[in-house]
């Protein structure tokens, strides 16, 4: 049997886990304000807030440094195994959220929950460099990072819909069985890698594999191949351009986070939503993401196809996800009524997704495929301890309720990415060995 478009179902699949991904993780934030009556009756607000504050950064603790270890597992064990592994556990950690009794039972769930989760991005990158040509790797990671904005849209409704009909436990229960059921089509579907898949059709094979040919001049197929350059560990962290990713993600993943654990918390605490009204304003941004995500792979790939040199395209797409960010961020200071605050953050996640995704591609435009999963680790690890140091002054930086000063630094964020790529990576392009 042959499958057209083989490519287009694989990240459909990963596209897909990302949904279940963000239902999972923003599960906690929107049962928040039923968990905490339940549990924590007898806290004032501010000390409601600091809780969830420290079990969200246990869990960014746990998704960090998960990131740099399934970045090594997904290069060690390869995409299909690597996925079943990360896939299983953090749906077997969300339903064990049933059981939680209070912060330390809750924490250990959520770092649980966030080590097995942080592979599905090193993954999906690594999936991205096996199965796409260089020119539609931005598009596929758009499809897959539109995923992290559809579990957004879905989530926040669908789980403050749940709560009509089960207690807050059963919930975790219920989305947690999802990542269960993804399992069978993901093993059926990704049997091994393009070159050597019995089900893809010889054109889409030689497509693929001609498309990942790394050459001097990539708008010139008959131009000299380039060697694959695959660092180990060290040489990798010695390269200045891997710093560059690193630096870049460290600046720019915490505005995603910003929002991805405080939307809930303030409708809540600025606009006194409870659950059903969060269910209603909550999803609104995450729409402003998915377009992001798409509209950020669709113009790499038509400059790409045009002509432009992968380091001009990854270039302009990202400042102008940046610059889309800056003044959306300034903006939220005084957004006005509940409707204004939710459009404004939509088109902040529209510019970070713009942006994101080819952030996201660096990696393969700079390694061999047997060191993407590593650099995307390590850049994701530094993601998640900038998101750490953001959300553990959350708290401290919105007493009263004036979310202005984490705005604020989120805008400051935007500008040290766009530095970060433009400094220290002079030129996006296949890296080569030291002579």
């Amino acid at each position: 049997m042959k499958l057209k478009g083989l490519r287009w179902w694989v990240i459909a699949l990963i596209a897909l886990a990302t949904i279940i991904n963000y239902i999972d993780r923003q599960a906690l934030s929107v049962l928040w304000p039923d968990i905490v009556e339940d549990l924590f009756p007898d806290k004032s607000a501010l000390e409601r807030k600091q809780i969830y504050a420290n079990i969200s950064i246990v869990f960014v603790f746990a998704y960090a440094f998960g990131q740099a270890i399934f970045g090594k597992i997904f290069d060690w064990v390869g995409t299909r195994f690597g996925f079943v592994l990360s896939i299983g556990v953090w749906s077997l950690a969300t339903i064990a959220h049933a059981f939680a009794q209070g912060v330390l039972s809750f924490s250990i769930f959520r770092a649980i929950l966030g080590v097995a989760e942080a592979g599905n991005w090193p993954g999906a990158a690594k999936g991205n460099a096996e199965w796409f040509p260089t020119k539609e790797r931005a598009l596929a990671q758009g499809i897959f990072n539109s995923g992290a904005a559809i579990g957004g849209i879905i989530a926040i409704p669908l789980i403050a819909y749940l709560t009509i009909y089960f207690s807050w436990q059963m919930v975790f229960v219920l989305v947690g069985a999802m990542g269960f059921l993804w399992l069978v089509p993901w093993l059926v579907l990704v049997k091994a890698p393009p070159g050597s898949h019995p089900w893809i059709t010889e054109e889409e094979r030689e497509y693929i594999l001609t498309g990942q040919r790394r050459t001097a001049d990539p708008n010139d197929a008959s131009s000299a191949e380039v060697e694959e350059y695959n660092p180990s560990t060290g040489e990798l962290l010695s390269r200045k351009e891997s710093w560059g990713v690193i630096i870049a993600s460290a600046a720019i993943d915490p505005i995603w986070w910003l929002f991805v654990f405080w939307i809930p918390i303030y409708l809540n605490e600025v606009y006194g939503m409870d659950v059903k009204a969060i269910g209603i304003y909550g999803w609104v941004p995450y729409v402003g993401a998915m377009f992001g995500a798409w509209f950020g792979g669709l113009l790499a790939q038509n400059r790409l196809k045009a002509g432009w040199s992968t380091n001009k395209t990854r270039k302009l797409t990202i400042t102008l996800g940046c610059l889309i960010m800056l003044p959306a961020l300034l903006a939220m200071a005084n957004p006005g009524a509940p409707a204004i605050a939710v459009m404004i953050m939509a088109v902040i996640l529209f510019g970070f997704q713009t942006a994101i995704g080819n952030v996201q591609t660096l990696p393969s435009d700079l390694l061999g495929k047997k060191a993407v999963g590593t650099l995307s680790g390590f850049s994701g690890m530094a993601a998640k301890l900038g998101a750490v140091g953001l959300t553990s002054l959350v708290p401290i930086l919105t007493a009263g309720g004036n979310y202005t000063p984490a705005f604020i630094i989120g805008a400051s964020l935007a500008i040290i990415a766009m530095a970060a790529v433009w400094i220290l990576i002079p030129k996006i392009e296949p890296l080569k060995k030291p002579q």
